[in-house]
């Protein structure tokens, strides 16, 4: 039976990160993955959708290019290409994390980890039949969709009229009439595709807003611009059931339906745990995520968990910051997770970015703050570059110990420079300590510093 220092369960962002650095620093790893490596995110999530949605945004671009002063006649998209560009680009991407694990000295064992208990070696786990022992333990197995108990969506779902975000990103027709069920990142992004494509795309929300707790004026500026485009949206709806051909919902209290061809469920994400054996050691869940604290340990001492598994952040970068601080900790170095300043995109066109506290989170938890609006018609190259563009840049701040505490973005380059922003609110830098730091010109990120002589 082989010894490991660590056995990672899962090969997603939070686990090939972890098998990554945890080989570097010279630890006898093994990285569990029983599907693909590089997770939800690399194959069914963050990179396939970003393949998708760059291809519209080239396509919008051409046909709407007579704006700019560029005349583009007979312009097409093709999206059975955008597919196969999109699998070329998954799969270097997964190549390369292989070849990352291996160059550091990880070992991949591809197969379905279970958990059997522990001895005196170690955590004992099972996969393919073998058994292996680890001295340390991190669970990232990542999550699935939330499925659901709506009259037959089971049925849709074996029959191919229903999807999840796996199941869309590999459809090589557009279908006529697209229905979402849910307006938070995963249906906005797919339904920016598909309308850009052609699709007549219905979107419906049980919330009377879209993107979840995004900032409300952003949501707002979002709504209308996907309006705008023809996107229809049911917002305060709840769908009651579906049957071959038609979405049927409750509108205002009375039932209403929109016909459709295929239909995409989603509504969310619940941490994946299922048939891992965590009751074999005792680890403690709670709705089905895995409880950690800021080392990211379990109850279960050299048991660890990072990613979407403990439901904390469901976000790629999360995951990856999770696992440093979960191996820190395993080699002894002070570290501790801090979720103030995870920033969040939704890769739309209008891209959204944000980080910190919105305005409406800042009055829930009783700060005494403040808010500045900017429009990014202010920025020189936002203006250049955007015909009748909306985008604005909203700061909060906290008034007590002047410092940013919030910044919230709809525009180009948004997803870009919301990083900076983290950096500013992860390091409680003050009102006046970021006027002093000089933004390049003309941009559209110094509309950050424009910003902060409003408050």
């Amino acid at each position: 039976m082989e010894l490991f220092d660590l056995i990672v369960i899962g090969g997603g962002p939070a686990g090939y990160l972890a098998g990554e650095r945890a080989g570097h620093a010279g630890l006898k790893t093994a990285v569990i993955e029983k599907r693909s490596l590089g997770g939800v995110c690399l194959n069914e999530g963050c990179i396939p959708s970003k393949a998708f949605l760059n291809s519209a945004k080239i396509y919008e671009y051409a046909i709407g290019g007579e704006k700019y002063g560029v005349t583009t006649k007979g312009a097409s998209i093709d999206h059975k290409k955008v597919v196969e560009r999109k699998n070329g680009v998954v799969k270097q991407l997964v190549s390369g994390v292989a070849a990352t694990l291996k160059a550091n000295g990880a070992t991949v064992i591809k197969g379905e980890a279970k958990i059997l208990g522990r001895d005196e070696t170690g955590f004992l786990v099972e996969v393919n039949g073998e058994k292996l022992t680890a001295k340390k333990l991190l669970v990232a197995s990542g999550s699935v969709p939330v499925i659901p108990p709506i009259p037959g969506v089971k049925d849709g779902l074996e029959s191919g009229f229903v999807m999840t975000n796996r199941e869309i990103l590999d459809m090589t027709d557009v279908p006529e009439r697209l229905v979402v069920i849910g307006g938070g990142v995963i249906g906005l992004e797919m339904a920016s595709y598909f309308n850009s494509v052609g699709s007549r795309v219905t979107v419906i929300e049980m919330l009377d807003k879209i993107a979840g707790p995004t900032d409300g004026e952003i949501s707002n500026i979002l709504l209308k611009n996907y309006k705008s485009k023809g996107v229809d949206f049911k917002l305060g709806c709840k769908v009651t059931m579906i049957d071959s051909g038609n979405v049927i919902f409750e509108e205002n209290g009375k039932p209403a339906s929109v016909p459709a061809d295929k239909v995409l469920i989603s509504i969310g994400r619940r941490a994946f745990t299922d048939g891992l054996g965590l009751e074999a050691i005792g680890v403690l869940t709670e709705r089905g995520a895995i409880v950690t604290d800021h080392n990211m340990r379990t109850n279960i001492p050299g048991v660890y968990a990072s990613g979407d598994v403990n439901g904390k952040s469901m976000l790629a970068h999360t995951a990856y910051r999770e696992s440093e601080v979960a191996l820190n900790h395993i080699l002894l170095k002070r570290d501790n997770m801090r979720y103030h300043a995870v920033p969040s995109v939704i890769y739309t066109n209008p891209e959204v970015a944000c980080v910190g506290e919105t305005e409406e989170s800042a009055r829930e938890k009783g700060f005494d703050f403040k808010t500045a609006t900017i429009s990014m018609k202010y920025s020189g190259r936002y203006l250049a570059e955007v015909e009748k563009g909306d985008g604005i840049v909203k700061l909060v701040m906290d008034k007590k110990f002047s410092r940013l505490i919030g910044v919230h973005m709809i525009g180009s380059y948004a997803s870009e420079i919301i990083y900076g922003a983290a950096m500013m609110i992860e390091a409680e830098m003050k009102i006046d300590d970021i006027k002093e730091i000089i933004f390049p010109h003309p941009t559209v990120c110094e509309l950050i510093r424009e910003a902060l002589f409003l408050l």
